[in-house]
């Protein structure tokens, strides 16, 4: 088994051009779009579509009206005047999607970076939305699969590396490498693992000091968000991307 890892968002137009078909790719955006999705999932909703523009999720709607739009540009809620039409249901926290406004609901979430990286794993074997919350099952799922190479994609922050995916696909690696002797990493994987080893005695204090982390912070109805998604394990659920292009629970 290999694990490889993306570790910024300027490397994903590539992945169009590399073959997936034995690969599982594991992608985060740890502020917020994987934790949020990872959230809904375990709050009850039936499915999370992922696509990379407005467009797409009001075509979308028109086609499912009884779908949820999720979803930000620029950390905040989508609003009528990106639409030309009304407001989006939801925005991109995890705290806004509770079991009353999700459970049994479909949503159709774009955001800046997370759904965008998702949508282009779309050739891979198997793709993963994972995020702190989440760790451990995701890695156990993984096991499952045994598939011939793992690519861990962090999401980024706008064309930036985000230190927070970075941090968690360092987590995620040092698991399935404690578990199994038979892989070998690359060198960005060996990066993002001596990253998490230095900053998972403190890790609050570290992602705090990121560019995406400092921008939710000085919104104090978003501040919360920060902490939230930096909790460990604390859904027991595997979220992939089934073939119609809708993420749901696997375990």
């Amino acid at each position: 088994m290999k694990i490889d890892a993306i570790l910024s968002p300027a490397e994903l137009p590539a992945l169009a051009r590399r073959d997936l078909q034995g690969t599982a790719c594991v992608v985060f955006d740890v502020l917020r779009a994987t934790s949020t999705i990872v959230t809904a999932l375990h709050h009850g909703a039936k499915a999370v579509i992922p696509v990379a523009e407005i467009p797409e999720a009001l075509v979308l709607r028109q086609k499912q009206p009884g779908v949820l739009l999720g979803g930000e540009r620029n950390g905040v809620k989508i609003r009528a005047d990106q639409t030309g039409g009304g407001d989006f249901d939801l925005g991109n926290s995890p705290r806004e999607y509770t079991p009353e406004m999700v459970r049994g609901k479909t949503i159709v979430s774009t955001t800046t970076n997370g759904t965008r990286a998702l949508r282009a794993c779309a050739g891979a074997q198997t793709v993963l939305a994972a995020s702190f919350l989440n760790l451990t099952p995701t890695a156990q799922f993984i096991r499952q699969l045994q598939p011939t190479q793992i690519l861990l994609v962090c999401a980024g922050t706008r064309e930036n590396m985000a230190d927070e995916d970075v941090l968690a696909a360092g987590a995620l690696g040092e698991m399935l490498l404690r578990d199994s002797g038979r892989c070998t990493v690359s060198a960005s994987v060996e990066a993002a693992r001596n990253a998490w080893r230095k900053a998972k005695s403190n890790l609050l204090e570290v992602v705090s000091q990121a560019e995406n982390a400092r921008r939710l912070l000085a919104i104090p109805e978003l501040r919360d968000d920060v902490a939230f998604c930096l909790r460990q394990d604390v859904f027991n659920l595997a979220a992939a991307l089934g073939r119609d292009g809708a993420l749901r629970i696997s375990i």
